[in-house]
């Protein structure tokens, strides 16, 4: 149905089906997509509008060139939007975004310590090793 491999397929149906998400709940729209992509964007309509009539949640897409493509993203999409409606914290999209708010916050004063001074131990290393007495000086 979509231009992706079977089991990429079967597994975003699976995933909808455990939320509750079926085909006769979404509905369709194709609309004309804007941007890059040329002739074929200018002449087909290939950005795909899907709306989950239950719970009401929108999704646009015009991630790739082909419509079948779209269809897929936008049903992926749709997933995480709604599973994160439904399940908040726990969905795995927040526990990707937490994960990198980790990374990115500052390091504690302890840590940063213990960094630099691992640094400077390897400064003191390689200090020592050019100041060994090469062959030709003497």
């Amino acid at each position: 149905m979509f231009a992706v491999s079977p089991e990429k397929e079967n597994k975003l149906r699976a995933k909808l089906d455990a939320l509750g998400i079926y085909e006769k709940d979404l509905e369709e729209t194709f609309v004309r997509s804007q941007g890059r992509g040329g002739q074929n964007v200018n002449k087909t309509s290939t950005c795909v509008y899907l709306k989950h009539i239950p719970t009401g949640v929108e999704v646009k897409c015009q991630k790739a060139r082909t419509q079948g493509l779209n269809r897929y993203y936008a049903r992926v999409f749709l997933f995480e939007k709604i599973d994160r409606l439904i399940k908040g914290k726990e969905s795995e999209e927040e526990q990707r975004i937490a994960k990198i708010r980790r990374q990115k916050r500052k390091r504690s004063v302890r840590a940063k310590e213990k960094m630099l001074a691992g640094k400077r131990m390897q400064s003191v290393k390689k200090s020592a090793r050019s100041s060994r007495i090469s062959f030709d000086e003497v």
